[in-house]
């Protein structure tokens, strides 16, 4: 027995030594500086954090070297607005400008029939960003349809934020209250915010753009559940374990991450058929790829590319986030490395987007 669990750790070793070979050279391959990736079955994980967080410096990347997660805090503003669902604070389908007026919302026809459920599942008809929401002047941008509500699939940051100040409208607190009342403490994400705490500042990572270059640390002052999510991939990993578990949610509503709301048949698409192994429920992307059903999403805020896939039925999950314009290049081969050989499908969707 001795000799048996001495031969199963040194097998645990190679193939760690492995694997971590493999991921630097992709790293190298494909000019990202650095990257942390969680991966995770029946609650057993291995975890690795390479690379640079400033390319050109000696700045190690470390397990808690906060990223920027971008649009992966959608997933946890679809998560807290299904706990509110289950406190009977929302209701899906119930128009959001019932809640409260949306000053930046242009009136226009059908604006009035947007709820949250429609958020969630990005058929709002409005566009991703109505302009640059870096921009001092997005605040008080008009907010226009760009396409009928509830007639196709448009990504949109503009939606998720509008179900942002909705959330704060109903319960009287800012949306970094939410998260961390609902989310990060009870998950004990500590290293997670939608705001720059102090405590980053001595561990943050740079961005990187296409040639390898460091552009900044962005220390978002308001939160934005669209995109100014700051994490590591092992807080991250600690949430998609959660969602797949259904913590903190009732079963029924559980299922509304599991299951199909709509097709995610694209706007302005209509001669291109709806991709057959893409759908989208309240909050995540599902595909059906070759090892079975899955749960996705990824985040993209130009400089930092991050990527999670997770598979309910295998209680199996993979978190990757990248510090480099060039980290989306990595992510077919890494589900490989750790998921085996197949068609995982959701990249190549995402890359006509």
């Amino acid at each position: 027995m001795k000799f048996l669990n001495t031969l199963f750790l040194l097998l645990l070793t190679l193939t760690a030594t492995a694997q971590q070979q493999e991921l630097e050279a992709l790293l190298k391959k494909q000019n990202v500086s650095g990257l942390q990736v969680v991966y995770s079955q029946n609650g057993k994980s291995t975890a690795y954090s390479l690379g640079q967080r400033k390319s050109g410096t000696r700045q190690a990347l470390k397990a808690n070297t906060t990223f920027q997660a971008a649009s992966l805090g959608k997933v946890v503003l679809a998560y807290v607005a299904l706990r509110l669902l289950d406190q009977g604070l929302l209701a899906l389908d119930k128009p959001l400008l019932s809640y409260a007026p949306y000053p930046r919302l242009a009136i226009q026809p059908g604006a009035d029939k947007i709820t949250a459920r429609m958020v969630l599942t990005h058929s709002t008809g409005l566009p991703n960003w109505a302009e640059n929401p870096l921009a001092d002047s997005w605040k008080t941008s008009v907010l226009r349809l760009k396409y009928t509500p509830d007639s196709c699939w448009n990504y949109s940051g503009e939606g998720y934020v509008w179900l942002q100040k909705t959330l704060e409208h109903l319960t009287g607190k800012s949306w970094e209250q939410l998260a961390q009342a609902e989310v990060f403490k009870p998950l004990k994400m500590r290293r997670s915010s939608f705001v720059w705490q102090p405590g980053f500042d001595k561990n943050a990572s740079f961005g990187h753009d296409n040639t390898g270059k460091p552009t900044e640390i962005r220390r978002f002052a308001e939160p934005n559940a669209g995109f100014s999510l700051l994490s590591t991939a092992d807080d991250y990993s600690r949430f998609v374990r959660a969602l797949l578990a259904g913590t903190g949610l009732q079963p029924a509503t559980h299922q509304l991450l599991l299951r199909p709301a709509n097709e995610a048949n694209r706007c302005g698409h209509t001669l291109t058929p709806t991709d057959a192994h893409i759908a989208w429920a309240c909050g995540v992307g599902l595909v059906t790829t070759s090892r079975g059903p899955a749960l996705w999403h990824w985040g993209d805020n130009g400089d930092f590319k991050n990527f999670f896939l997770a598979f309910p039925e295998q209680q199996e999950t993979l978190v990757l986030f990248t510090n480099g314009a060039n980290g989306q290049r990595l992510t077919d081969d890494v589900l490989r490395l750790f998921f085996g050989p197949g068609e995982y499908r959701a990249l190549q969707w995402l890359a006509e987007e």
